[in-house]
């Protein structure tokens, strides 16, 4: 069933971002567990470089508006990327990545927290007040240490790499994900 969701969903996917550029797309969206809640993100790339990231952290729309909603909002307002243009669009790599319910860490403090990261498992949420960021579990790729998987969550976060607080609150979650990539060459 999962190697099938992703035939599902990177298709959706694509033709939400086809449709938002004006490109003739379509993509079967009659799977009856597209109409669950589900939370996911959706990630752009560029031969290997990041195009746009955006997702939804907590399910609160069904996962068909999720993928869609998420897709063409990495692809248009990502604020860290000019709008995808029609140009670019058959030289970006779709990845969508399906989220676990969050579960809050109890942490008694940095180097607590930093114990029970788990490399390459855990996507985290790092909260301290109005700040906020996460990463998705792909990030250990490029983060592999956890010191620093966690510095880089709190500029992210907008924060100073070494900040720590009594009242940060740290929450994980893991991801099925299924890239274009997997179905270009198999």
């Amino acid at each position: 069933m999962s190697i099938e969701k992703g035939e599902i969903l990177l298709p959706i996917a694509r033709a939400a971002i086809a449709r938002a550029l004006k490109v003739p797309r379509a993509a079967d969206e009659s799977s009856p567990w597209l109409a669950e809640h589900g939370a996911c993100f959706v990630t752009l790339t560029q031969s290997g470089e990041l195009r746009g990231c955006i997702g939804s952290l907590h399910a609160h729309r069904s996962l068909l508006d999720d993928v869609k909603g998420n897709a063409v909002s990495a692809a248009l307002h990502d604020p860290r990327f000019t709008p995808l243009s029609a140009e670019e669009f058959d030289i970006t790599t779709i990845e969508v990545s399906l989220l676990s319910a969050t579960q809050a860490m109890v942490v008694r403090d940095e180097a607590d927290a930093l114990a029970q990261l788990r490399p390459g498992v855990d996507g985290i949420i790092f909260e301290y007040g109005r700040y906020r960021s996460t990463f998705l579990p792909q990030v250990w790729e490029s983060l592999a240490q956890p010191r620093q998987f966690l510095a880089m969550l709190r500029r992210k976060a907008g924060l100073p790499d070494d900040f720590w607080a009594e009242d940060v609150k740290l929450s994980r979650y893991s991801v099925t994900k299924w890239s274009e990539k997997e179905y270009q060459h198999g």
